[in-house]
């Protein structure tokens, strides 16, 4: 049974350049703010980044502004997180496809130690149904 939580997540635009990648997690460190996902990938010469943050974790402005980072448009989505092995991803796709929920967007990993990750999101209104649905 996988384990979903929910998260916010914002969208920024950073340099393409070596360690800036370092610098802001490293900002997001030292204030103690600890992110539950981090993706990156270069778009237009520069980089696009997505940070996410449990619902209830400290806000991520005040060091997004410190550092000069101008942060998109707060959003949700859910981390779900299992066991890895085959199928385990597929079997969390169907449930969602099952109850008629479209995934917007899905970034998954194996975590290592037979673990495994995924940061989904959905639209808006289908945000409980998914979190129902998913911990059932």
């Amino acid at each position: 049974m996988a384990e979903v939580t929910p998260v916010v997540y914002y969208v920024a635009m950073i340099a393409d350049k070596p360690g800036e990648g370092a610098r802001v997690l490293n900002a997001f460190k030292e204030a103690g703010i600890n992110l539950m996902a981090f993706l990156g990938y270069p778009k237009a010469r520069k980089a696009e980044i997505i940070l996410a943050v449990e619902e209830k974790a400290p806000a991520l402005g005040p060091v997004a502004r410190k550092i000069g980072l101008t942060l998109g448009k707060k959003q949700k989505a859910l981390l779900v997180t299992g066991e890895d092995r085959p199928g385990a991803l597929a079997e969390v796709m169907e449930k969602l496809a099952g109850a008629g929920i479209n995934v917007a967007t899905a970034h998954a990993v194996s975590g290592g130690g037979g673990r495994f990750g995924a940061l989904i999101s959905v639209a808006p209104a289908a945000l409980r149904k998914a979190v129902k649905v998913l911990s059932a």
